[in-house]
């Protein structure tokens, strides 16, 4: 099975976590931390920078790593790095990539369909 390798932000404000909705693939519609695949040479937080600022057009400042999830998917399987992650001051995120976005406080965290390698992130929040 092919194993693709990702970085994911956890991007907090003010008690809150940035969620999106995939806007493409076989995923489509499911939420998730945004972020994506990680190109050769790259260190986890070059990626993570680089993804944010192509599907969000925002700058962040990357913090602690929170995990590294690995999980089957049926065609694929995700090894994805996960970070916490703040807007630099004055970044507001705009969709380039996704259909929706949502702040979520952690009482509604659960509020949205996360994508099955996700849940598993929201376990170590």
């Amino acid at each position: 099975m092919k194993t693709i390798e990702v970085v994911a932000g956890v991007i907090t404000e003010n008690g809150r976590i940035f969620a999106t909705q995939r806007g493409y693939g076989d995923q489509k519609g499911g939420w998730e931390f945004p972020g994506g695949k990680m190109d050769s040479g790259e260190t986890q937080e070059q990626a993570l920078l680089r993804e944010l600022k192509e599907e969000l057009a925002v700058d962040v400042c990357v913090g602690d790593k929170i995990c590294t999830v690995d999980y089957d998917y049926p065609k694929f399987h995700l090894t994805m790095h996960c970070f916490f992650c703040t807007l630099v001051a004055g970044c507001k995120p705009h969709l380039l990539e996704h259909e929706d976005a949502k702040w979520l406080d952690r009482d509604s965290l659960n509020t949205v369909e996360w994508l099955p390698a996700d849940v598993e992130v929201l376990k170590y929040l």
